[in-house]
């Protein structure tokens, strides 16, 4: 049918004469060669994005989308890539941490005037969501949503281990109760009680940073000053490693295994984010699968003040794309932003009022379980530098706990390295 529906496009432009705008449009999310157009019902955030992206193709009059091939891992250093060699895609999916960088570089178009004339309503996006696509004044893209990291649990293995009352898990608020959790459950059950990827992404280095947080500390201020080897760090750090040396946690676990490990019912939490509470959900349905009472959670405050590791999707397009080029690309971002609904099914948090304020939304799966995560979304100050940042802190926690490097030294070693990067 999709055969048959483009060669009637392709005669009609023959016949009129037109070309349709090819658009170009990166992004990572994973891939999906079978998501179709259907944006109700695909599972997921690769079938899910890519049945929008899809839909748009077959929607948009006079504009034709050719997806590229790029993968999370080393997205950026594409993305930079195609930039140097002149070949950016037409539309690109970045994260709100990354417009210092690139729209500091001149890379970006700001859009602000262009946004009413394919229908886009700024005024319906969140003020967190404005915020999330705007520099020095300007805005430099479409936002998509809010994500975070979560708490996922498996009410079984809390349920036995004697951490669940009114039907919701009992979840620490102490780094004490942390542990004493842990050991209970471990007593209890056999199983590990928290699983993350502690060895390969940054799902460490973020877990660290929301225990930082909760402590009113950060690894930079305002004005570029790195305050990493602090007591704070050290108190986030150690509240982590504690389940480790217990025997509690592995920390050798990456995304896929720690991933695994939950799904068949090996360890009673997983810190990850919002965007697999829809694959989750479908997979506790299955019979095969060992998680079969799954519940979603904020964030537990183990501290003082309640923090979550968040950032933010949005769609940008190169400063170079003008003219028919430009308008063809923001034709295709006014259609995602339409979809805002249908991306919200992931799990991810909506940018749209309206579709907030709307029973679409409110009755997706487990969304009222963490209703609570957008009111403790943190994250550290804009830095252009916040990418090999990230590195610099992912290399030097997992050395902590892969390797036994000494907490102290890591820390101040992590300090001097991104204060290089700042002073930059």
């Amino acid at each position: 049918m999709k055969h048959v529906l483009l060669t009637a496009a392709a005669a009609a432009t023959l016949a009129s004469g037109a070309l349709a705008q090819e658009v170009t449009l990166g992004r990572f999310f994973g891939a999906c060669e079978d998501a179709g157009t259907d944006t109700t019902s695909s599972v997921g955030e690769a079938c899910i994005i890519q049945s929008i992206i899809n839909a748009a193709d077959a929607e948009i009059d006079g504009v034709s989308i050719t997806t590229l091939p790029t993968d999370w891992g080393n997205y950026y250093d594409q993305i930079k890539a195609a930039f140097a060699g002149g070949t950016p895609p037409d539309i690109f999916v970045m994260h709100r941490h990354r417009i210092p960088e690139f729209a500091g570089l001149g890379a970006v178009a700001e859009i602000s005037g262009d946004l009413e004339a394919v229908g886009i309503d700024a005024s319906d996006w969140s003020a967190t969501a404005l915020d999330a696509v705007s520099f020095n004044g300007g805005i430099y893209g479409v936002p998509m949503d809010f994500h975070a990291n979560l708490w996922h649990v498996n009410m079984d293995l809390m349920a036995e281990a004697g951490l669940v009352e009114n039907g919701k898990p009992v979840l620490p608020s102490t780094p004490e109760e942390l542990i004493a959790h842990a050991q209970q459950l471990k007593d209890a059950t056999g199983k590990d009680y928290l699983a993350a990827d502690f060895a390969q992404f940054p799902l460490g280095v973020r877990t660290v940073l929301a225990l930082l947080w909760q402590q009113n500390g950060n690894i930079f201020t305002d004005d570029g000053t790195a305050t990493i080897n602090t007591n704070e760090a050290k108190n986030a750090v150690t509240a982590i490693t504690q389940l480790f040396d217990a025997g509690l946690a592995n920390p050798q676990l990456n995304y896929a295994d720690s991933q695994q490990a939950f799904l068949n019912g090996e360890s009673a939490i997983l810190v990850n984010g919002t965007w697999v509470v829809d694959f989750y959900t479908a997979e506790a349905a299955k019979e095969e699968v060992g998680l079969d009472n799954y519940y979603v959670a904020d964030f537990p405050t183990l501290f003082d003040t309640g923090a979550t590791w968040a950032d933010s999707h949005m769609w940008a397009i190169p400063s170079t794309v003008d003219g028919e080029q430009k308008m063809a690309a923001l034709k295709v971002l006014a259609f995602i932003n339409d979809h805002n609904i249908d991306w919200a099914r992931t799990g991810h948090m909506a940018v749209r009022t309206s579709v907030v304020e709307s029973e679409a939304y409110t009755s997706l799966p487990h969304r009222d379980e963490y209703a609570g995560t957008a009111a403790i979304a943190k994250d550290t100050p804009p830095s252009e530098r916040y990418g090999a940042i990230q590195d610099v802190l992912n290399r030097e926690l997992q050395a902590i706990w892969l390797t036994g490097k000494d907490v102290e030294t890591a820390l101040a070693d992590a300090e001097l390295e991104v204060q290089d990067l700042l002073d930059r």
